[in-house]
C-alpha cells in the first residue's frame, strides 16, 4: 500500500532521472543542425572559451549553456501531472534553441494522460509541428517521420494511457456503487424479514397474553381467598401492560402510514397440500414425503417450515424449470428437518433473473428461530435445500387454525 500509494510520483522522478542522461547526450551533441539559436550559443561559448582562461571557467561556462537546462527540463518533469504547461515550453525551447526533443515528448505524453482538455492538446501539438519544422528543415517525408517519431507517437500513447484511467476509474465508481446497493438491497431484505417475523410473534404473543389476562379476571373475580385475588389482580394488570406494550410494537413496525394490519392467519405446516397443489397446477412435478413420529409442532415452528417450502419450491420454478422437485419432513422428537431437493434441468438452461436475497430472508428467519439452513448443488446437476428447526422440549403449543 505504501507504494501504490506512491506510485505517481516515483514514476515522475523516473521520468526525470531516466531522461536526463538521454537529453544530456541530445544537448551535447546537438540534434538538428542548422539552428540558427543553436549556431549563436556556440558562438557565445566560444567566444567564453577564449576570454575566460582556466579550467574552471570552462566548466561553468559548459553548465550554464549545456547543463542548467538540461537540469531544469527534467526537473520540470516532477510537476508533470499538476503543472504539465512547464514542462511543454521547456521542450519547445530546447527543441528550437538545441534540437533536444525529450522533454517535449515527455510532456506531450503526459497531458493526455492526466488531462482531458483536448483543445489544449492540439495547440502544445501544434506549436511542437512547428518547431520540428523550423528545426529539422529537412525533405517532406523526412518531417513526416520525424514528427511521427517525436510528437505523434507520445501523443497517442497519452492518450490511450488517459483513456485506460478514465475507464477504470469509471468502473471503479460504477463497481462501488453496485456493491453499496447490494448490501443496502440486502440490509432491506433483512429489515422485511424482520418485520413480518415480529409481526407473527406479536400476533402469538398477544393471543397468549388476552387469554392469560382473561383468565386471571376470571379467578379475580371468583376466587374467595384473599392472597390468590391479589396475585390474579396484578397477573391481569401486568397482562394488560404487556398488551398495550406490544400495541406500541406493532404500530413501530408498520412499513408505510396507514397501512391495515394484516388479518389473514399465518400458513403453518397444514397448508403445505394447498401449496403443493398450486405448483402442481403450475405444471410442476412436486412430490410430498413425510416420516417421523413427533407430537405436535409449535405454531412458529411450523410457521418457519412453511416459509422454508415455500421458498425453496419459489427458487426451483424459476431456476430449474421443468426438473422434479421433492418436499421431504422430517418430525423429529426435538427437531424439524425440511428439505427440498430438485434434480437436473432438463434441455437448455435460461437462468432467470436473480436478486439473492431470498435465501437470506430465510436464513434470518431460520436463524431466529435458532435453527440452521444449508443450500447447494447436487452431484446429479440438481439443488437442495435444508432447514433444521429444533423444537423445544415442555413448550406448550396451540393446535392448528381450522382451515374452511
Amino acid at each position: 500500500m505504501w507504494w501504490w500509494d506512491r506510485r505517481l510520483r516515483i514514476a515522475d522522478w523516473c521520468f526525470a532521472l531516466f531522461s536526463l542522461p538521454f537529453s544530456g547526450l541530445a544537448m551535447l551533441a546537438g540534434v538538428g543542425g542548422g539552428l540558427g539559436a543553436l549556431s549563436a550559443l556556440f558562438g557565445v561559448y566560444g567566444a567564453l572559451m577564449d576570454s575566460l582562461p582556466g579550467m574552471w571557467w570552462v566548466l561553468l561556462s559548459t553548465f550554464l549553456v549545456f547543463g542548467l537546462p538540461t537540469i531544469l527540463a527534467s526537473v520540470a518533469m516532477l510537476w508533470r501531472r499538476s503543472a504539465p504547461k512547464w514542462l511543454l515550453l521547456t521542450g519547445l525551447l530546447l527543441l528550437v534553441l538545441y534540437g533536444n526533443p525529450f522533454p517535449l515528448m515527455v510532456g506531450l505524453y503526459s497531458y493526455p494522460a492526466y488531462f482531458s482538455d483536448r483543445k489544449i492538446l492540439t495547440g502544445w501539438f501544434a506549436l511542437g509541428c512547428l518547431a520540428v519544422a523550423s528545426v529539422f528543415n529537412t525533405a517532406v517525408l523526412a518531417f513526416v517521420m520525424t514528427a511521427m517519431t517525436i510528437l505523434v507517437l507520445p501523443t497517442i500513447a497519452g492518450l490511450w494511457i488517459g483513456t485506460r484511467r478514465e475507464l477504470i476509474e469509471r468502473l471503479r465508481e460504477r463497481a462501488e456503487r453496485l456493491e453499496r446497493e447490494q448490501h443496502l438491497r440486502a440490509e432491506r431484505a433483512i429489515t422485511a424479514e424482520r418485520t413480518r417475523i415480529a409481526r407473527e410473534m406479536h400476533d402469538v404473543v398477544a393471543h397468549r397474553v388476552s387469554l392469560m389476562v382473561l383468565h386471571a379476571g376470571g379467578l379475580e373475580v371468583s376466587s374467595v381467598d384473599e392472597r390468590t385475588e391479589r396475585a390474579a389482580g396484578l397477573i391481569r394488570t401486568t397482562g394488560r401492560e404487556a398488551l398495550a406494550e406490544l400495541r406500541g410494537i406493532l404500530g413501530v413496525l408498520r412499513e408505510e402510514e396507514g397501512e391495515a394490519a394484516p388479518t389473514a392467519p399465518q400458513p403453518v405446516l397444514a397448508d403445505l397440500e394447498g401449496l403443493v397443489a398450486q405448483w402442481r397446477g403450475a405444471g410442476m412435478e412436486v412430490v410430498c414425503e413425510r416420516s417421523g413420529e413427533g407430537g405436535v409442532l409449535p405454531l412458529a415452528v411450523q410457521r418457519t417450515g412453511f416459509r422454508v417450502v415455500q421458498e425453496a419450491l419459489t427458487n426451483a420454478a424459476k431456476h430449474a424449470t421443468g426438473a422434479r422437485v421433492r418436499v421431504g419432513l422430517y418430525f423429529g422428537v426435538d427437531r424439524l428437518e425440511v428439505e427440498v431437493a430438485n434434480g437436473p434441468v432438463p434441455g437448455v438452461v435460461r437462468p432467470a433473473p436473480r436478486s439473492g436475497y431470498g435465501l437470506t430472508g430465510l436464513r434470518e428467519r431460520v436463524a431466529l428461530a435458532g435453527g440452521e439452513v444449508s443450500a447447494g448443488p447436487c452431484p446429479d446437476g440438481g439443488w437442495r435445500l435444508r432447514a433444521l428447526l429444533p423444537t423445544e422440549e415442555g413448550t406448550e403449543v396451540e393446535a392448528e387454525p381450522a382451515r374452511a
